[in-house]
């Protein structure tokens, strides 16, 4: 989990980035800050992974919390939300992760969080790298358990240096639905919205085609279609036409089309 602090002097907006961010099922939000000296005494305690940081609070703005954080060993990822664009020069040389202009758009927030979990995999590989160098240069005669343990922890990261979604958080009408990845059978674009198909129902999530498929395992999850995604492990039977073209037969009976750019998924099948 993206452990996540909240700081805008403004609650409406707090509570706007909280509804945004429950569609990620990765980000815990560990609480919020009304003011930037409260903001700093929380992330000095708390040491999250992520902030959402207001840049214009009254007194103690957010360029004053990043100076305030110098020094620090352990400094979060930071993304400025303002309703002001001026400010998106001074904010990436405070070194922020990304900046978002109020109200904040959807499908820039999930664009910002696929950054977010990106660097997060990759600094844990470096400190896990880090660990094990520490432990060879300390020690004579390294114990063999710990060396072993720490090459085990790289060994994973390596393997998978991408954070996936095990689920997608849906939002209608002020209700969220979460459906679980494994469910998903296939998903279609129809504009900037996704239609996430599971058994009889079908979801709508606003985002595109270019985001939703960095969400997903492309282990598990390929395009057959610049418009479609399917899930390999609900793909029943391939069925090759006189003419070149593929289907494939989902085991809810679906067939869908595989497009001549993405003949290559056929041959997981074959």
């Amino acid at each position: 989990m993206i452990r996540t602090l909240l700081i805008d002097d403004e609650p409406l907006a707090i509570r706007g980035m909280k509804i945004r961010l429950a569609e990620f099922a990765d980000i815990d939000i560990i609480g919020s800050c009304s003011n930037g000296r409260e903001a700093v005494k929380v992330i000095k305690e708390q040491k999250p992974d992520l902030i959402f940081l207001d840049i214009q609070m009254p007194g103690f703005d957010g360029f004053s919390v990043m100076r305030s954080l110098v020094g620090e060993t352990e400094i979060p990822l930071v993304i400025f939300v303002t309703a002001y664009d001026q400010y998106a020069l001074d904010a990436f040389k405070a070194h922020a992760m990304d900046y978002l202009l109020k109200p904040v758009d959807e499908q820039l927030l999930a664009e910002s969080m696929n950054k977010v979990r990106d660097h997060i995999a990759k600094r844990t590989a470096v400190e896990q790298n880090s660990r094990l160098v520490n432990l060879i240069e300390n020690m004579d005669n390294p114990p063999r358990e710990a060396l072993t343990a720490i090459l085990e922890a790289s060994d994973n990261s390596s393997v998978s240096s991408e954070i996936y979604d095990s689920q997608l958080r849906i939002k209608d009408r002020g209700h969220i639905t979460i459906v679980s990845i494994s469910e998903v059978e296939y998903i279609d674009a129809a504009g900037d919205y996704m239609c996430i198909h599971t058994g009889d129902k079908t979801h709508i999530l606003r985002e595109t085609m270019k985001v939703m498929e960095k969400r997903l395992d492309p282990k598990f999850f390929k395009r057959i279609h610049r418009s479609t995604i399917i899930n390999l492990n609900k793909v029943k039977e391939v069925r090759p036409h006189s003419n070149g073209e593929c289907y494939l037969l989902l085991e809810n009976g679906q067939d869908l089309k595989v497009s001549c750019s993405y003949k290559d998924v056929v041959g997981r099948f074959l």
